[in-house]
C-alpha cells in the first residue's frame, strides 16, 4: 500500500509541478488561446494512462491462467506437486507475503512467472519443462526468484511506471499535434487534419521511446529478483538455475506475460534496449560478484 501511495503521490506531484511551471513561464495562456486546457489534458491523460495500466494489473491473474492454461494445485495429486506447493509456502513465509496461488502450465521448455495485483494475492506458475529438466535445487531457486518479484511489489511498480509513461505519451503527443496544427499550419478553427496526423505519429514515436524506460526498469528488477532467489534458495542454486536456462533456452511467453517470466529473449545493439530481461551471462556475473550475505 505504501508503494502504491508513494507512486500516486509522485505522479500527482509531477502533474501539479508541470501545471505550475507552465503557468509561471506563461505557456498556459498560450495553450488556452490555441484550444488546449492543459489541466484538463493532464487529468484526462492520467485517467487514461493509469486506468488501462491498473485494469491490466487487476485482471493479470485471470489473464495469465487463460493465456497460459495454468492448472492450479489445490490438493496435490503427487509428490512433485506436494513439494512445489510446500516450497512456495515456505519461501512465501520467509519473504513475508501471503501464500500465492500455485500452478503449472504445459510447456516442454523451462520457464516460470509470477503475477497478481497485490503481494498477498499473487500467482506463481512453473512450466512442466522446468519441473522435468531442472533438479530440485534449481527449481527452488527459480521459485525464489518469482517469490522475490512478488515480495518486491514488482508487478505493481511496473504498472505504475507504465501508467506514468502512458500519461506522458498521451499529453505530449497532443501538445505536439496542437503546436503543428496551430503554429505550422496556422489552423484557427478547431483541430484540423494536421493535428490528428501529427498526434498519431508523435504517439508512435513517444511510445517507442517510453518503452525503453519501462524495459530498463524491467531489466533492473531482474537483478534484484536474482539476489532474492539467492537469499531464499542459495546463491549456487540460483547460479545453477540460470546456467541451466542458458543450456536449454527458456520457452517464450506471450508478449503480455514476457516481463514476468524467469528469462527473456536475446538481442544485440538497439534490440537490447527493448528486452525485458538482461542477458543470462550478465545475471550470472552479477550473482558471482555479489558479496556473501
Amino acid at each position: 500500500m505504501k508503494r502504491i501511495l508513494l507512486f500516486l503521490v509522485t505522479n500527482f506531484a509531477i502533474l501539479i509541478v508541470a501545471s505550475v511551471t507552465l503557468r509561471l513561464l506563461g505557456f498556459e495562456p498560450w495553450l488556452s488561446e490555441r484550444g488546449i486546457n492543459f489541466n484538463s489534458l493532464l487529468v484526462f491523460g492520467a485517467l487514461l494512462g493509469f486506468g488501462g495500466a491498473f485494469l491490466s494489473l487487476a485482471i493479470s491473474k485471470w489473464m495469465a491462467k487463460k493465456m497460459m492454461g495454468v492448472q492450479l494445485i489445490g490438493q496435490p495429486r503427487n509428490e512433485p506437486e506436494t513439494w512445489l506447493l510446500e516450497t512456495v509456502r515456505r519461501q512465501a513465509q520467509l519473504a513475508g507475503i501471503g501464500m500465492p496461488e500455485v500452478g503449472y502450465f504445459d510447456s516442454p521448455e523451462p520457464n516460470a512467472f509470477a503475477t497478481g495485483p497485490r503481494r498477498n494475492s499473487a500467482l506463481v506458475a512453473v512450466s512442466t519443462g522446468l519441473m522435468n529438466r531442472m533438479n530440485r535445487q534449481e527449481v527452488e531457486a527459480v521459485v525464489g526468484h518469482e517469490i522475490t518479484h512478488v515480495a518486491n511489489g514488482d508487478m505493481v511498480t511496473l504498472t505504475l511506471i507504465q501508467g506514468i509513461v502512458n500519461t506522458f505519451v498521451f499529453v505530449a503527443s497532443r501538445l505536439i499535434g496542437n503546436v503543428v496544427d496551430k503554429v505550422v499550419f496556422r489552423n484557427e478553427r478547431g483541430h484540423g487534419p494536421a493535428f490528428w496526423i501529427t498526434t498519431m505519429i508523435a504517439e508512435l514515436v513517444l511510445a517507442f521511446l517510453a518503452t525503453m524506460i519501462v524495459m530498463w526498469f524491467s531489466r533492473h528488477r531482474e537483478f534484484r529478483a536474482d539476489a532474492g532467489g539467492a537469499r531464499l534458495a542459495g546463491r549456487n542454486n540460483m547460479i545453477g538455475a540460470l546456467e541451466a536456462l542458458k543450456r536449454s533456452q527458456p520457452g517464450a511467453l506471450p508478449d503480455r506475460m514476457a516481463a514476468f517470466g524467469i528469462a527473456g529473449g536475446m538481442g544485440q545493439g538497439l534490440k537490447k534496449l527493448f528486452l525485458s530481461h538482461p542477458p543470462l551471462d550478465e545475471r550470472i556475473a552479477a550473482l558471482r560478484a555479489a558479496p556473501l550475505a
